[in-house]
């Protein structure tokens, strides 16, 4: 019997505030850390950290560090991930595609409530992180599931970390900015996370930071860890980018508080290649595919204010693929892979 139904698109980002300003960084914070799978504690710990000791003091300085890299048009990350939307869209054949973000506006809600509108009952849900960690794509998921009353009606793809096309957007985004710049090295960062979030992820209970090349090799223990998945990246654009191995670190960044962060650690990496006598120093952020505020000023800014600081010459950030036309090919792929696609008029 025919009917018509069909599949829409939602591509999933963390979130953005709506603006610069301590008032909008209060509101996402508060909805950001009051996740307990960000702040992984019991709740009434969770809750006294958060409005006693968070909220009176990061919202400040979390909106001056907005402020330095807001544009015009908004956020940098809403700004891409609208480009982003519509590029995928113009590649999926009169598919619906829309975004939303787990923290702020538009919300996964909001984004499942436009695709609805547009004749969606069926859904193919792409977070924009390409390596699986429970307090990012586990929460996405958790609020997907939450929101969907029929599972069946979603595809979901997890990772992506060593697909094809996202590397070679990666290579596409790189390539002219290294044969360019000529670094003496070049670090990978990627976004960090307790050791206990990974630690959790463990199917054997005994692999997981067990020894310092527990990530090197992959392996059945390894499949879905957080860390191995990156160590897989990195080894996949030395390969797409045809780098030396030997001049590529990996590294960890954005570690808050006292609890251990998986290492290493990128500001460490940092002072232990500039002493090695680096001093042109390329960073990549392939955690993300869009830029944010952990690229742009985390690793634009103040880690380039460091390198400065510790006698480097200069630091280059080369930015995230964004709206390129490549990555929206790897992503129009992607979504089209998770399938069956259903198209308007099509039969079930």
């Amino acid at each position: 019997m025919s009917s018509d139904t069909t599949t829409g698109v939602l591509l999933i980002n963390l979130g953005t505030p709506d603006a610069p300003t301590p008032a909008a960084l209060r509101r996402y914070l508060r909805q950001f850390l009051g996740d307990p799978r960000v702040l992984v504690m019991p709740a009434p710990l969770r809750w006294l950290l958060l409005e006693l000791v968070i909220l009176p003091r990061r919202p400040r300085k979390s909106a001056e560090a907005y402020q330095k890299i807001w544009t015009d048009e908004g956020s940098p990350l809403r700004v891409q991930m609208d480009a982003l939307g519509l590029a995928v869209e113009e590649r999926l054949d009169g598919l619906p595609v829309e975004i939303g973000m787990r923290y702020g506006s538009p919300s996964i809600a909001d984004g499942l409530q436009r695709l609805r509108e547009r004749g969606a009952d069926r859904f193919a849900l792409l977070p924009m992180f390409p390596q699986q960690a429970e307090a990012v794509t586990g929460s996405i998921r958790a609020e997907c599931e939450r929101l969907l009353s029929d599972p069946d009606t979603a595809r979901w793809i997890d990772d992506f970390y060593d697909d094809p096309g996202f590397l070679e957007a990666w290579r596409q985004s790189a390539a002219d900015v290294l044969r360019e710049f000529r670094p003496d090295h070049i670090l990978i960062s990627y976004h960090g996370l307790p050791e206990r979030q990974v630690e959790r992820g463990d199917p054997i209970g005994g692999h997981c930071l067990t020894r310092s090349d527990c990530c090197d090799a992959p392996a059945a223990s390894t499949g879905g860890c957080y860390r191995a998945q990156c160590f897989s990246t990195t080894q996949g654009l030395v390969s797409t980018l045809g780098l030396d191995a030997a001049k590529v670190t990996t590294a960890f960044q954005s570690r808050l508080g006292r609890t251990p962060w998986i290492q290493p650690y990128t500001d460490e990496a940092f002072t232990r290649l500039a002493a090695q006598g680096i001093r042109r120093l390329a960073v990549l952020c392939p955690a993300f595919v869009t830029d944010n505020l952990e690229t742009l000023e985390e690793i634009g800014i103040r880690g380039a204010e460091q390198w400065h600081e510790l006698g480097g010459e200069a630091l280059r950030l080369v930015p995230c693929p964004n709206a390129s036309p490549a990555m929206a090919d790897a992503l129009a792929r992607l979504a089209l892979d998770a399938g069956p696609f259903v198209r308007p008029g099509s039969r079930r």
